[in-house]
């Protein structure tokens, strides 16, 4: 037995080291501490004259900075700064200097070089326990998402029955809508009436001595429904409100049936982002003013959208519903394959759109979206001392103004949008254009950036202590195989965050004691295969069978050990929050790739030391003697 791999094996295992070596690269070129200037709105286009305020101030303030630069054609503008510790003064200068016009963020430049960004290969991403920032876990209020269906209903019945002219009490009880009438014949008709308008509702007739009862219950599907759709709009509503912080890396996900978390990297003043993620917006319908209209009678508005900035429409004052009444919103394509958008309203506000659009076919009608938004003023305090004051104020743009084909009711689509691009625009701003329930702030958190530089300083350590052990250890006791237990060990560590960096993968702390563990993890399949190796030399094996022996029966150990841990790390993922998330990630591609370095990578190094030639002994330290002196016997 020569114990050597073909060619295309060694190249094979040769080229998936390079490639971990190319991609992990990156992480050696520590990020540059940066501000990162962007406009207030996608249309803004920054220019030198701006980068040179921004310098001058800095320089006035004696901050040092190098590599101004504007980037992706002049929308952003970025300047590295020297000291970390700088960065939130400077923020704060800048955001003073320039104005509410430009949103200014921390960031953290890469300085990765050309010839590594060429192939695609970028640094790790940190989170927020490595990065510092804030963190928040909201509530969404299920209970109000689903009192707010119920009214609704109750409202929607009422005005059905009203407009049939069918007397009775309409009421709330608990989770469902009594209706109560003086005969039969009018609970009949509200029964057909109430199945047309609310489908999803079940019916229950119940008679009592003076009164014919009916009652609309909500089912359980239909509450889950509503509590997840209520979800899925704040998820949407607070992403957009995250956006205007300017965070190079949000996170923002949902945890759970109710509960999304928000974490900022970069993030320290607590009150402000909470401010942000409460503020509100909303949308208003109108109608395109005649162009024979008095001025008294409209108002003027501009467009939001990039490729209409600048133009103008004027739109009644008469507002015909505002996005309240907006129960969803997606889009499509129509039977045209033009670009549209499907709106549903609630009951009420299909009854107004109806009535304004009836009579206004071939008019257009103006999409509004208004947004709250903050000035900055400072004053001057008691003490003398100068103090930022945020102004509030309402920025009206407008989303759209397509023309009406047909009268409108509760479900309609708005056409006539330039791209699928726009028209996605428009249902998210649809959705979000106000919360659907409200929310509550039930965990917040800061990490400062000198405690995250703190934990990768330790992280970094743990891993160093843990890979020394190992390597003292397994030189000691193992000898040659040992330092092919190591080699192969350090391509593991590479490989693993290559995989990491190229999957875009957050290293958390929980990642990097994944990482400790994989240490460990990847060694102990190394001492399995050793130790059966030196069995099979006890029991008077060549050196050569032994070596195939020991790697091919360890294989089937290594494989149920490793499979085994792998599915508690998918649990994991599947059921666990942030941290234990990114625990998981780093074990799951630890095991993966610890196999691939312990079996083919230590075997290959072995074949190299060992293979092709005749062996008498083999350095792998002491051999168990009682096997052998059971053999003799």
């Amino acid at each position: 037995m020569l114990n050597r791999y073909p060619l295309w094996k060694n190249l094979l295992i040769i080229a998936v080291v390079v490639f971990g070596f190319y991609y992990a690269a990156p992480n050696l070129y520590t990020p540059d501490p940066a501000l990162q200037i962007g406009g207030a709105n996608g249309s803004q286009t920054l220019d030198a004259a701006l980068l040179a305020q921004a310098e001058q101030a800095l320089d006035d303030a004696g901050i040092a900075y190098f590599g101004e630069e504007l980037q992706q054609g002049g929308k952003t503008a970025l300047i590295r700064l020297k000291d970390r510790d700088q960065q939130l003064r400077a923020q704060a200068l800048l955001a003073r200097a320039l104005g509410d016009a430009y949103i200014v963020a921390l960031n953290l430049a890469p300085t990765t070089p050309a010839w590594l960004t060429a192939g695609g290969a970028q640094p790790m991403k940190l989170g927020l326990d490595l990065s510092g920032g804030v963190h928040f876990k909201l509530e969404v209020d299920a209970e109000a998402a689903t009192a707010r269906r119920l009214e609704m209903y109750e409202n929607g019945i009422k005005r059905g029955l009203r407009e049939a002219r069918v007397r009775g009490l309409v009421t709330l009880d608990n989770r469902q809508v009594a209706m109560r009438f003086r005969d039969e014949e009018s609970r009949e008709a509200a029964r057909r009436i109430t199945a047309e308008l609310y489908p999803e509702l079940l019916l229950d007739r119940v008679d009592e001595e003076d009164s014919w009862n009916l009652f609309a219950q909500v089912t359980e599907q239909t509450i889950k429904d509503v509590v997840d759709y209520a979800v899925s709009q704040n998820l949407t509503t607070i992403r957009n409100r995250v956006n205007e912080l300017g965070v190079s890396e949000p996170l923002v996900q949902r945890q759970g049936s109710n509960r999304i978390v928000v974490e900022l990297p970069g993030i320290q003043d607590t009150a402000e982002a909470k401010r942000i993620l409460g503020k509100v917006a909303n949308l208003e319908f109108r109608l395109v003013a005649e162009t024979n209209a008095p001025v008294t009678e409209r108002q003027r508005f501009e467009y939001r959208s990039d490729d209409r900035a600048g133009m103008t429409e004027w739109l009644e004052r008469d507002l015909v519903i505002s996005g309240e009444r907006v129960s969803g919103a997606s889009s499509g394509f129509d039977q045209n394959g033009q670009p549209n958008v499907l709106i549903n309203l609630d009951s009420e506000g299909g009854m107004l759109m109806s009535r304004a659009t009836r009579n206004n076919i071939k008019r257009r009608m103006g999409v509004l979206f208004i947004e709250r938004k903050y000035r900055t003023r400072y004053e001057r305090d008691e003490d003398g001392n100068e103090v930022a004051i945020r102004v509030p104020y309402d920025e009206k743009k407008l989303l759209t103004a397509p023309v009406i084909q047909s009268a409108l009711g509760a479900s309609f689509q708005i056409t006539g949008l330039d791209s699928p691009g726009e028209a996605s625009e428009l249902a998210l701003m649809l959705r979000a254009g106000a919360l659907a329930a409200p929310i509550s702030f039930v965990e917040e958190r800061t990490v400062g950036p000198s405690l995250g530089a703190e934990n990768i300083a330790l992280g970094v350590k743990s891993v160093q202590i843990g890979l020394a052990l190992v390597v003292v250890f397994m030189l000691l006791y193992y000898r040659v195989f040992g330092i092919a237990a190591v080699i192969a060990l350090s391509c593991n560590l590479v490989l693993l965050l290559a995989c990491m960096s190229l999957l875009g993968a957050t290293l958390t702390l929980p990642g990097i004691a994944g990482i400790v563990l994989t240490v460990g993890m990847a060694v102990d399949a190394n001492v399995l295969i050793f130790a059966r190796i030196r069995e099979e030399l006890a029991n008077r094996m060549s050196p050569q069978m032994a070596i195939h022996a020991g790697f091919e029966r360890a294989v089937a150990t290594i494989l149920d050990a490793n499979i085994t841990t792998l599915i508690v790390a998918i649990i994991l993922y599947a059921v666990g929050t942030g941290p234990v998330k990114g625990f998981a990630v780093t074990l799951s591609l630890g095991i993966m790739t610890s196999m691939f370095t312990a079996i083919l990578g230590t075997r290959a190094l072995i074949n190299v030391i060992y293979g092709g030639r005749r062996v008498d002994t083999l350095s792998i330290g002491r051999i168990p003697q009682q096997i052998a002196q059971g053999d003799d016997a």
